[in-house]
């Protein structure tokens, strides 16, 4: 593992990019084509992000904040805005997704729509002010 830390740093990626695509190697293929598609769409939408992981988790960082992660679990996959307010804020466009306080849990083979995906990182953004 360490040799492939060093052989990444050595083409110029950053550790925290291997860290969220061994977090995906590790899942099932079903879930990690989602998650993969998931994070197409929020590095299209920010693309000034910075990967890496936060509580052992995909989470992408503007300006040192959280704006955006994902994770998996058993039965689905799930964005993370990290932050209970944007829920909150865009729940009108949230029907048809469980949610709870601070996630918006999806099917294993349905990933948002990015049109969704582009709402709650420009929500999340402007409540981080970054």
């Amino acid at each position: 593992m360490a040799a492939n830390m060093i052989k990444s740093i050595e083409l110029g990626e950053s550790v925290s990019v291997q860290e969220v695509d061994n977090y995906l190697a590790k899942l099932d293929e079903t879930k990690r084509a989602t998650l993969e598609q998931l994070r197409s769409v929020i590095l299209a939408v920010a693309s000034d992000a910075e990967q890496g992981l936060s509580y052992g988790v995909p989470a992408f960082r503007v300006g040192g904040k959280v704006v955006a992660g994902f994770s998996a679990a058993k039965n689905h996959v799930s964005y993370l805005p990290h932050s209970g307010s944007v829920l909150v804020t865009l729940a009108g466009e949230l029907e048809g997704f469980g949610t709870s306080k601070g996630a918006i849990k999806m099917p294993v083979d349905t990933p948002l729509p990015p049109s969704l995906v582009t709402e709650l990182i420009e929500a999340r953004r402007t409540e981080a002010k970054v």
